[in-house]
């Protein structure tokens, strides 16, 4: 049981809000992808010109996501641990927010990536300086049970998208694909509001304030490279660079993977069109709450795991675990339906790790470089990962929206946490050790 005071359960509830509609707005565009790529482009949903469409500039404008994502991580990353959390966590909200409602109003792609890219440096910013906050507010004992709590509304956020989605684009709109996504999207303003309760109860960590006072110099992003520093700024990178690579190249395409076995599903049956739009968006809530729903526990098993056994097994057994419930995934001869119910074994593992994140890199770095480092590690690995999802996209696209192609390609991505495990021995051990002041 967490012993926390009111305010500080208020200011794990801020940055809990934060993080949740942070992922929310991310990942909204990856359930409309299906119908808002084609109808910009001019394109007629559900055809094979469609398809190819929507699995090129998914992967495409997944990769450019990230990139923002990254800029995002590293830029305010510095502000944070130079001006305040409570601030930054305010500023980053309202930017992400305001760039995923922007999306809704757009009329061709490239409109669709610059709003993308604004609300990309939000979400970018937002995760440093709001798990540096609880970082520093929480007691020492209560980090990593605080940590992997402020995660699961990651998985929460996922699920809001996938009710917001099934609500309006199968329920409400179902039968005006065109128009639908726009109103989907429209649903990323709602975290704006959430920024101004953050501004009326939340104030700057004293771990921060006193750490402020004491540094007359502003954080340098180049002093989590030095000799002191570079073995732990190492082991981030190269936990978090494996974590997100498996990722975002799974989770980018689960609406399309679903979409692209459900229609082929619907053709093999004979089904109408109103039909096949029903399966379709049916499939690919069921994909979305099974990876979901794993996450949401694969999160909360990181504070056992973590606690019993350490940091740096912790991260060995996930990446194993991962690479089997992808293989097993996508490389197996099964039924489609089965592959929607073994989403829930990916969101288990590949969702599941990312709930250590939030407690292992705020206590690898000092106070006055917490966010400067957290922020730069889980977000310039998006760099590389923006490789993933990107390539994905490409040669599943070349293969004109071949579900047997879609599921080969993905499969590959299984080897990707078996190379994590090689790097392993790299990982920095901070079990049982107090966070660095």
């Amino acid at each position: 049981m967490l012993k926390l005071t009111r305010y500080q359960w208020t200011v794990l509830a801020a940055a809990w809000l934060g993080w949740g509609f942070d992922v929310f707005d991310g990942l909204l565009f990856n359930y409309v992808a299906p119908n808002a790529v084609p109808t910009l482009l001019g394109l007629t949903i559900g055809s094979p010109e469609a398809k190819a469409a929507t699995l090129y500039w998914t992967g495409t404008l997944t990769a450019l996501f990230l990139l923002g994502w990254a800029a995002g991580g590293v830029l305010f990353g510095p502000i944070s641990d130079r001006y305040g959390r409570r601030r930054v966590l305010m500023w980053t909200m309202v930017l992400y927010a305001l760039g995923t409602g922007l999306c809704a109003f757009v009329t061709n792609i490239e409109q669709l990536i610059l709003c993308r890219l604004i609300a990309s440096l939000g979400i970018g910013g937002e995760w440093a300086a709001g798990s540096a906050l609880v970082a520093e507010v929480v007691p020492e004992e209560s980090r990593v049970e605080a940590g992997a709590l402020l995660y699961t509304s990651a998985p929460l956020g996922l699920f809001l998208a996938t009710f917001v989605n099934a609500k309006i684009a199968g329920g409400w709109f179902a039968g005006a694909p065109e128009t639908s996504w726009r109103y989907v999207l429209l649903c990323g303003l709602i975290p704006a509001a959430v920024a101004f309760v953050v501004r009326m109860f939340v104030k700057e960590p004293e771990r921060w304030r006193a750490a402020a006072t004491q540094t007359i110099a502003t954080p340098r992003l180049a002093a989590i490279f030095t000799p002191e520093i570079w073995p732990r700024t190492r082991s981030a990178l190269l936990m978090t660079l494996v974590a997100l690579l498996m990722w975002w190249s799974c989770n980018a395409f689960i609406p399309v993977v679903a979409a692209t076995l459900a229609q082929a599903e619907a053709l093999q049956l004979g089904l109408e069109k109103a039909a096949t739009g029903a399966l379709v968006e049916s499939w690919k809530t069921q994909a979305t709450t099974f990876f979901n729903l794993g996450g949401l526990i694969g999160t909360l098993l990181t504070i056992p795991v973590a606690k019993s056994l350490g940091r740096r097994p912790m991260f060995a057994l996930y990446f194993a675990l991962s690479a089997i419930a992808l293989l097993t995934t996508f490389g197996l001869d099964l039924p489609s339906q089965t592959r929607l119910y073994l989403y829930f074994f990916i969101g288990l593992t590949v969702f599941g790790i990312f709930g250590s994140f939030t407690f292992y890199l705020p206590e690898l770095f000092p106070t006055r470089l917490r966010a400067t480092g957290a922020g730069f590690c889980y977000n310039i690995g998006r760099v590389v990962a923006a490789g993933g999802p990107f390539m994905v996209g490409a040669i599943a696209a070349a293969g004109a929206g071949d579900p047997a192609i879609v599921l080969r390609t993905l499969f590959y991505i299984g080897f990707v946490p078996v190379v994590g495990l090689l790097l392993i021995p790299l990982a920095v051990e901070t079990r049982g050790q107090r966070m660095p002041d």
